[in-house]
């Protein structure tokens, strides 16, 4: 019996582990995770207000609840915990779903300055992230400037927007939800330095600006005519074609009048400084682009500031590299051949990735269930000379041995139920637990 691990327990490692039960009856999966929650991105990094896509949770906890499929939460792969070495002699394969875990920097002055920080890092605030140690981010704040034109853009310049009615019924923790209850910010910039026909949102979340109650999106029709697609779009691949015409139908239409937020999206804009004010980020510089003709963009020397107490920067992710796997810089990718690891360019036996750490950061959740399936096919035909080797315990028993406390499925179903008390004693839904201390404390009071 072929027994694999997967480190990782968002998209890309529940898909591997479904893939590899579904495929082979008699393989036993461990999926571990560092953290004592499953779902890795579903559960923090997917807006507390996109119940649909949350409730994509179902479909990954019917995964972690085969019989032949084992949660081992909490447990640190790497130099403070266990040794990738080390996993390779418990386990017959090891397959690495690690994600992409720190973000792309704009490489500019004043990126530093109070008031400055990565989307992610507001993510991970307003989902309750126990790694978030920052908050404030809305304090003292009138006006803010979100760079980039992705989704995760689209995400934070919604919940800046958001009003306490529409964000009580979430599961966003309570400091977070009373923190942007109060919120000053009326005033969103969401900045993209190339046009609209290049820009990476889809368009079922451009729509949902449009539709905030109180909130008013505002486009400069002089901007979207920079784009060469703009005038007419119909050469451009569907989804971007219908962001034009959204983004249009916008310039097209007359102001409502005074709203609560203003949310104002701005094209070929590239940022150039972060200038302070007090001690803290006050406007943003930017320089006026024009489209190359090779689909880039290039300065015109024309500046352009920005006022901002609030900067988000959501320019892109990276993967990050584990100690005891290669990895390929350039691309913050493990070196893989259809998921199985390159070492030198030779294939190392037993190692396998799928997810971001495969491809890069590019696709939606569902991306993930082909990548995941092929790396898994390169396992299961891999399976014969895997097997082969034995192994010297029963890898639970052997990581307790090491000093390890894995959370086990039990220790989840405890935190769940912490956080439904939570939220009832608040009056609202399940509301997370913020920190490392209150989720261990609720996963150990399970029965062991």
């Amino acid at each position: 019996m072929l027994h694999v691990a997967v480190v990782g327990s968002g998209p890309s490692g529940c898909y591997a582990a479904q893939s590899l039960v579904q495929q082979d009856a008699e393989v036993r999966v461990d999926v571990l995770d560092r953290l004592p929650c499953p779902y890795g991105l579903v559960r923090y990094g997917v807006a507390p207000d996109h119940e649909k896509i949350k409730s994509l949770q179902n479909n990954l906890r019917m995964v972690l609840e085969h019989e032949r499929v084992r949660f081992l939460g909490g447990v640190q792969v790497g130099p403070e915990g266990v040794p990738t070495a080390r996993l390779r002699e418990l386990y017959h394969a090891v397959v690495y779903c690690m994600g992409a875990a720190t973000d792309r920097h704009l490489g500019i002055p004043g990126e530093d300055l109070p008031g400055s920080w990565s989307a992610t890092e507001f993510v991970s605030w307003y989902s309750a992230h126990p790694d978030s140690a920052a908050d404030g981010f809305v304090v003292g704040a009138r006006s803010a400037v979100v760079i980039g034109v992705g989704n995760v853009a689209v995400d934070v310049t919604r919940m800046l927007a958001r009003g306490l009615a529409e964000l009580n019924p979430t599961d966003m923790p309570q400091a977070a939800l009373t923190a942007l209850a109060a919120s000053q910010v009326t005033e969103v910039h969401m900045v993209g330095r190339r046009g609209p026909s290049q820009a990476r949102f889809t368009t079922k979340e451009l729509r949902e600006l449009g539709a905030l109650p109180g909130t008013e999106v505002a486009v400069d029709p002089a901007e979207l005519a920079l784009d060469p697609a703009y005038a007419d779009p119909s050469g451009l691949p569907a989804a971007q074609r219908r962001n034009v015409e959204v983004l249009r139908g916008w310039a097209e239409s007359p102001a409502r009048g005074p709203e609560p937020h203003r949310i104002r999206l701005r094209f070929f804009l590239r940022p150039v400084e972060l200038l302070a004010d007090g001690g803290r980020v006050g406007a943003v510089r930017f320089e006026r682009t024009v489209p190359d003709g090779h689909g880039g963009v290039t300065g015109t020397g024309v500046f352009e500031e920005i006022e901002a107490q609030l900067v988000l920067r959501s320019v892109g992710y990276r993967g990050v590299p584990l100690e005891g796997l290669p990895f390929d810089a350039a691309s913050g990718t493990v070196p893989n051949a259809a998921g199985r690891v390159l070492r030198a360019g030779v294939v190392a036996p037993g190692e396998y990735v799928a997810g971001w750490i495969k491809r890069g950061p590019t696709g939606v959740i569902g991306t993930n269930r082909p990548c995941s399936k092929e790396t898994v096919t390169s396992l299961l035909e891999d399976a014969p000379a895997l097997a082969r080797k034995d192994l010297p315990d029963e890898p639970l028993a052997a990581l307790r041995a090491d000093g390890i406390r894995p959370v086990q499925w039990s220790g989840w179903q405890a935190i769940e139920r912490a956080e439904a008390e939570l939220g009832a004693s608040l009056g609202r839904g399940v509301v997370k637990l913020p920190d490392w201390e209150s989720l261990l404390t609720a996963a150990r009071s399970a029965a062991p």
